[in-house]
This record gives C-alpha cells, sequence and structure tokens, in this order.
C-alpha cells in the first residue's frame, strides 16, 4: 500500500477531531476567528520545536526557500485561515455533519484548482463525479423544515460558509502542494515539516496582527480557554503534519479524496457526541457526495 494512504486517512481523523473540539469553543467561549487563531498559535511551538530537534537529530540544514516556495506558502496558509473561519461559522448554521459535507466540497474544487494552477488533468467520469457531488451540494443546500426553489437555498448563509470553505480549502491544497515541489528532491517528510513550519508561523503573525487589530479581548479569550484549546493546537499539529506529509507524495486532488472518510467520522461525532439530528434528506446529499468522491477516486 502507497505511504500516503494511511497517511491521509490519518490527517483525516486528526482534522475531524480538531473540527470537534473547535465546534465547542465557537459555541461556549470563543468567536470563529478566535476558534481559528486557537488551531494557530497552540500548534506553532510544537511545530517549530519539532522542526528543530529534527534538524538537531539528523544534522541538516533548512534548504533555501525560493521566491515561489514563499508565494505558494502566503496564499495556502491565508486561504486556511479564511476557510476555517468559514468552517466554524458553518457550525452555528447546521449540524456538524452538514458542516463538515459541505466542507467537503473541496475535493471536487481541489480538482478544478488543481487543473487550472498545477495542470493536473481530469477525464471525462471525473467531471462526471463533479456533476454528481453539485448535485448533493443542492440537496444539502436546503435547510430543514423550509420551503421555496432549490436555487434560493445556494444563497443562504450556511451555503454560503459550507462553499466558500470549499474553494478556499482547494485554494490552500494545491499552494502547500506547490509550495512543497519546490524544495525540490529532499525527503517527503522533511519537505513536509519544512513546509508546514513557514506555513504556521505565518498563519499566527497573521491572525496575530488581525485580531490584535480588531478584537485584542480575543486574544485573551483564547488564553483563557487554553485547557481545551491546548487540544485543538495538538490535533492540527498532527493534521497539518499528515496533509503535508501526503502532499508531497501524491497529487492534492487525490489525497482530499481519500480524506472523505472524515465524511463517515463526522456522522458519528455528530449522533454520539454532539446528540444531532441528521435527516434523511441531509443523509441523501452527504450519500450523493461519498458517490461523487468515490467516482471521482476512480476516475483519478
Amino acid at each position: 500500500m502507497s505511504l500516503w494512504i494511511p497517511v491521509a486517512i490519518a490527517a483525516a481523523t486528526f482534522q475531524t477531531v480538531r473540527f470537534m473540539l473547535q465546534k465547542v469553543l465557537s459555541s461556549v467561549s470563543l468567536s470563529p476567528a478566535g476558534a481559528t487563531f486557537s488551531r494557530f498559535i497552540y500548534s506553532a511551538p510544537f511545530i517549530l520545536a519539532g522542526l528543530f530537534i529534527y534538524l538537531m537529530v539528523s544534522e541538516q540544514l533548512l534548504p533555501s526557500l525560493p521566491p515561489k516556495f514563499w508565494m505558494f506558502a502566503s496564499i495556502g496558509g491565508l486561504s486556511q485561515i479564511l476557510a476555517t473561519i468559514c468552517v466554524v461559522a458553518l457550525f452555528k448554521q447546521r449540524n456538524f455533519a452538514v458542516g463538515i459535507t459541505f466542507k467537503k466540497t473541496e475535493v471536487i474544487q481541489t480538482a478544478i484548482v488543481g487543473l487550472l494552477v498545477l495542470g493536473d488533468q481530469i477525464t471525462v467520469w471525473g467531471w462526471v463525479a463533479i456533476v454528481v457531488g453539485l448535485l448533493a451540494v443542492l440537496v444539502l443546500a436546503k435547510p430543514p423544515n423550509s420551503s421555496g426553489p432549490w436555487w434560493q437555498h445556494l444563497t443562504n448563509r450556511a451555503a454560503q460558509f459550507g462553499l466558500g470553505s470549499g474553494v478556499l480549502f482547494a485554494f490552500s491544497a494545491v499552494s502547500y502542494r506547490g509550495a512543497s515541489l519546490q524544495l525540490g528532491d529532499l525527503d517527503a517528510m522533511f519537505r513536509a515539516g519544512v513546509t508546514l513550519a513557514v506555513v504556521v508561523s505565518l498563519q499566527t503573525l497573521m491572525m496575530l496582527a488581525w485580531l490584535s487589530w480588531r478584537d485584542r479581548a480575543e486574544i485573551t479569550r483564547v488564553w483563557a480557554a487554553r485547557r481545551v484549546a491546548i487540544w485543538v493546537g495538538l490535533t492540527s499539529m498532527g493534521g497539518s503534519f499528515c496533509w503535508f506529509w501526503a502532499f508531497s507524495l501524491q497529487n492534492a486532488a487525490y489525497v482530499k479524496a481519500l480524506g472523505q472518510v472524515e465524511l463517515i467520522l463526522s456522522i458519528l461525532a455528530t449522533v454520539l457526541f454532539f446528540k444531532e439530528k441528521i435527516t434523511s434528506r441531509e443523509v441523501l446529499g452527504m450519500a450523493l457526495l461519498v458517490v461523487s468522491i468515490l467516482a471521482l477516486v476512480l476516475a483519478i
């Protein structure tokens, strides 16, 4: 079995737990921006320490970071910040499983962005999978107990947050792969560690500057929530490293497609942990999206 497969599954598992913790934080004490900041500020020290220890043990030096690396890292880091804020805000609109499903439209959008940015090709069956995925989004866009034609529900806040996060996560995934590829033929794990350390450092500084300007009190609340927030940071570190590692080994569309195992984990979290109900329509929408993902995996 290719190494990227278990690495991608581990990334999806870490990410599910991290989003569960962020949902708890955003519903209890923090704003979406604060819950997002917590994942960076509490993971950055561990990531930087891990890279430092690796450099000391392996007796390697940091590779040179060309301008295109910084461009991809900056675009990916900012896109991920905005995408995470959208997802955390989405959790206030719909249940956990539907929120994750909306986010998972990133797989289809990653294939499209990969085509435009890195030249990754999509087959005819790949486009069929994309159409099925769009049908799933239309089904999920309609809130429970609502009326009116389907197109009106694509403009509701839940759909906007969900589709917006998917676009932004797609740009971040493709950008991270682009940044990693700028480091040449170094070991994939080393490339992942360097890219992750740079990106998380940039994200921490971006969020710190934004909150210092817009909402300084939120920084204090993030510190006050540290007993839970530190676990957000640790699970974020595990998930991010595995995603970056997988991106260094394989096309981003493949990696994100396999990451759909997160859907199954999100359903379990919704029912068993958050005690939220899932309607038959939502189950249908998630099932259609799973079918589109499986078709996409076979197509690419």
